[in-house]
C-alpha cells in the first residue's frame, strides 16, 4: 500500500490457478499458472494539482464521492495533473468513471468532453460524451514500466466535463465496471484504505454546516464556554452567502423581544448589497477570520457528514469524511446541531421531518394548496456577463432546450429568479436540478450570441461567472415540539418561549407563469408574491428535534410548514436561530440536560441570554441593506432573496 499525493494505490495480488488435466496422463501432470494483477485506484478530487477543474462535493450523499468538474463556461480549463506509482511493469487497462450530464434532455453526444494521459501516452478517446448515468468508460490500454508516471486530465470544451475516479488494472476484465452502488462504495473504501479515526478529546457541541446559521451557533456556544467542532463541507464559509453562491443577507436583526440576537452578524456580515455580484462582495475572508478567532472552535473545513452513530434516541457521534482525502473522523459530543439546510444529520439519525407542501387542512393555512404535494422552492444557479472592448464568441450549445426570438431571456445576468427543481426532489435529484440550471444558462446565452436577429448588444459580452454550487431554498424540515405555521404569524400568536424574530415577508416561490408557457414542466424561472408581516418571535421549540433527544437545528431545516418557511428562510434570520441554539447548548452543558429540558426548566436563563446577546459592541451597524419595511402595512418593495 503506497500513498502518493493522497492517491491510494492498491496492489492486489491474486492467485489464479489454471489446471489442465490431460486424459492420456491420467491427471499425473497438473500445470499451475500464477497470474499477478496490479490495480491502481485514483480519486480525481485528490489530484495534486487540480488546475482549472473544480472539486464538486454537493452530491456525495448520492454517489459516495466528490468529483472534478471542468467548469470553464465554454472555454477549456487548465489541465489537472498528479502522479501515480506503478509497482509492477505491464499492460494496464484504463477506466474512468464519468457522466454525460446533458443525457436527461438530449440524445446527442454530451458537451463535457475531456481526455486522459497516462505518462507520455495521451489517449485519443473523448470521455464524458455518452451514457445516461454515472458509469465506467474504458479509455484504452497502455504499457507502463515500474516507477512514477504522470496522470493528466485534459478538458476539451469547458462545458462541465466531470471525472469521479480513474482505475488502472492489468486484469483483462475489470469487475468494478459492473458493480452496483453499494458494492462500489465498499470497494472504494477498500481501495482508499479508509478507516475511522476517533477524535480526542470529546467535544461539548458539534455543529454540522458552515452557513450563516452554523457559524452563529458555533460562535455563540464558544463564547459561552463550550468546546465546539464546526463542520463545513466547502472550503469557504457562509453557505448561500459565500462567493460560491453569492446571495446577499436578508432580514432584520436586533429586533423583537430579544434584541440581543443578531448583533454578532455585524462582525462578519458583508457591507454591500446585491445578488450575483463579484466574489469580493461576499467577504469570505471576514467570515473565516470570525470563526478562527474563537479559541474554543475547531473548524473542519472540506469535511462532509457521512453517517451518525446512535445511542438509543441520542446521537453519540458523527463520522465526517474529508472531501479531498477521503479520511474519516468520528466526532463525539453530548450535543449536536443540524445546520446543513437539508436536514442531513437529522435524517441520518431518524428524526421526523416534512418535505413538500402541506394541505390547507393539515395546519389550517389559507396559503397552502388544497391537497398535499411535493412542490418546494427551488435552487438558483446565478450568473452574469461582462462587457469587453472587443467582439467575443460563444460555442453553439443546443442540448434539448430550444430558445428562439419569443422565449429567449434577453438579459445580461440572472439572479434569484433563475430557479430550477421546484417540482423535483431536492435531495435525490440534486445533481440533475443543478445541471438543468447550467443547461438553460448556456443554451440561452448561445442563442443570444449566435442566433438572435438583433444581438449587437451582446457582441462584446462574455460570460464572466456562472455558479456551479446551487443556492438551495427548501428540502427537508425537521420536526420539533412545535411546528411554526401561517396562523402563528398572521395572528401574532404569543408563545412563552419566543426567541428569534422573523421579519421577511411570507415569500413563497412558484414557477413563473410566462416561463411555464414556453417551457411546460421544464421551468427555470420563478415568481413570488410578498405577503408582508409584522415582526414575529418564533418559539424556541422549533429549534430542536422532537424525537432525537440531543439534536438542535438552525437554518432552513427548522420545524416549520412550507408556508411559514417563506418568512424564516432568509440568512440574517437563520443566523439568529443559530445564536439561540448556541445559547441553549450552553445551558444544556451547564445543567447536563437535553434541549427539551431548556424549555421546561431553564427558559428564564435562555431569555436572559437572548436579550443580552453575545455579539461584540464595538462594531459598526453595517447590516441595514436588504431589510423589509416590516412595520408599515403597505411597505415599499424591497430587494428579494
Amino acid at each position: 500500500m503506497v500513498m502518493n499525493h493522497k492517491i491510494i494505490i492498491y496492489l492486489n495480488k491474486k492467485c489464479k490457478k489454471a489446471t489442465r488435466a490431460f486424459l492420456l496422463l491420467s491427471l499425473l501432470l497438473v500445470k499451475t499458472l500464477a497470474v499477478n494483477a496490479a490495480d491502481v485506484w485514483v480519486e480525481a478530487e485528490s489530484f495534486a494539482d487540480c488546475g482549472g477543474w473544480k472539486v464538486d462535493q454537493q452530491f456525495m450523499d448520492l454517489m459516495g464521492s466528490p468529483y472534478l468538474l471542468a467548469h470553464g463556461l465554454g472555454t477549456p480549463v487548465k489541465d489537472a495533473v498528479t502522479s501515480i506509482d506503478i509497482h509492477e511493469s505491464g499492460t494496464y487497462n484504463v477506466y474512468v468513471r464519468t457522466y454525460n450530464w446533458t443525457a436527461p434532455w438530449s440524445k446527442k453526444e454530451g458537451p463535457g468532453r475531456f481526455r486522459l494521459s497516462v505518462g507520455k501516452h495521451r489517449f485519443q478517446k473523448e470521455l464524458g460524451t455518452t451514457g445516461a448515468e454515472w458509469m465506467w468508460e474504458k479509455v484504452g490500454s497502455v504499457v507502463l514500466n515500474k516507477g512514477t508516471h504522470a496522470l493528466t486530465l485534459h478538458d476539451i470544451t469547458g462545458f462541465d466535463g466531470r471525472c469521479d475516479a480513474i482505475y488502472l488494472t492489468t486484469d483483462s476484465v475489470a469487475a468494478i465496471t459492473s458493480m452496483d452502488g453499494a458494492s462500489l462504495a465498499g470497494y472504494r473504501r477498500k481501495m482508499n484504505n479508509v478507516s475511522i479515526d476517533k477524535c480526542v478529546p470529546k467535544y461539548d457541541f458539534v455543529v454540522i454546516g458552515g452557513g450563516i446559521a452554523g457559524m452563529c451557533a458555533a460562535v455563540a456556544a464558544s463564547r459561552l464556554g463550550l468546546r465546539v467542532a464546526l463542520v463545513n463541507d466547502r472550503p469557504v464559509l457562509g453557505g448561500n452567502n459565500s462567493s460560491e453562491v453569492r446571495v446577499h443577507l436578508g432580514g432584520v436583526i436586533e429586533i423583537g423581544a430579544n434584541k440581543g440576537l443578531g448583533r454578532m452578524q455585524r462582525e462578519f456580515g458583508h457591507s454591500r448589497a446585491g445578488n450575483a455580484k463579484p466574489a469580493n462582495y461576499y467577504e469570505d475572508a471576514k467570515k473565516d477570520s470570525f470563526i478562527r478567532a474563537e479559541k474554543n472552535i475547531t473548524l473542519y473545513a472540506n469535511n462532509h457528514a457521512s453517517r451518525v452513530v446512535m445511542d438509543g434516541d441520542r446521537i453519540s457521534g458523527i463520522v465526517i469524511t474529508n472531501v479531498m482525502t477521503g479520511r474519516e473522523i468520528l466526532l463525539t459530543a453530548s450535543l449536536f446541531a443540524d445546520c446543513t439546510g437539508d436536514g442531513t444529520v437529522g435524517f441520518m439519525a431518524g428524526a421526523d421531518y416534512l418535505m413538500g407542501r402541506e394541505s390547507k387542512d393539515d395546519y389550517g393555512e389559507s396559503l397552502a394548496p388544497i391537497e398535499r404535494d411535493s412542490m418546494v422552492m427551488g435552487v438558483s444557479v446565478q450568473w452574469y456577463s461582462k462587457q469587453l472592448s472587443h467582439k467575443t464568441t460563444f460555442p453553439v450549445f443546443e442540448y434539448g432546450v430550444e430558445f428562439n426570438e419569443d422565449n429567449c431571456e434577453d438579459v445580461y445576468m440572472g439572479e434569484w429568479t433563475w430557479e430550477t427543481g421546484m417540482n423535483k426532489n431536492q435531495i435525490d435529484d440534486a445533481e440533475r436540478i443543478r445541471d438543468y440550471g447550467l443547461l438553460v444558462i448556456y443554451s440561452n446565452w448561445s442563442f443570444l450570441k449566435n442566433k438572435k436577429k438583433d444581438n449587437k448588444k451582446f457582441d462584446r459580452r462574455s460570460l464572466d461567472w456562472v455558479a456551479y454550487v446551487a443556492g438551495k431554498r427548501e428540502s427537508r424540515r425537521l420536526l420539533g415540539d412545535y411546528v411554526l405555521k401561517q396562523d402563528d404569524i398572521d395572528k401574532n400568536v404569543a408563545h412563552e418561549d419566543a426567541s428569534f424574530a422573523t421579519t421577511w415577508s411570507i415569500d413563497l416561490h412558484e414557477p413563473d407563469k410566462e416561463n411555464s408557457k414556453h417551457f411546460p414542466s421544464k421551468e427555470f424561472k420563478s415568481m413570488t408574491t410578498h405577503r408582508f408581516i409584522h415582526p414575529y418571535d418564533v418559539p424556541y421549540r422549533c429549534l430542536y428535534s422532537r424525537n432525537v433527544a440531543n439534536l438542535f437545528m438552525a437554518g432552513r431545516c427548522i420545524s416549520t410548514t412550507h408556508v411559514a418557511l417563506g418568512t424564516t428562510r432568509v440568512m440574517r434570520t437563520t443566523g439568529m436561530m443559530g445564536e439561540v441554539v448556541g445559547m441553549a447548548a450552553s445551558i444544556c452543558h451547564e445543567h447536563d440536560v437535553m434541549p427539551r429540558d431548556v424549555y421546561h426548566h431553564y427558559l428564564t436563563e435562555l431569555k436572559n441570554l437572548m436579550k443580552k446577546g453575545v455579539g461584540a459592541y464595538d462594531v459598526p451597524d453595517n447590516q441595514r441593506f436588504n431589510e423589509p419595511n416590516v412595520l408599515l402595512p403597505k411597505p415599499k418593495a424591497f430587494m428579494e432573496k
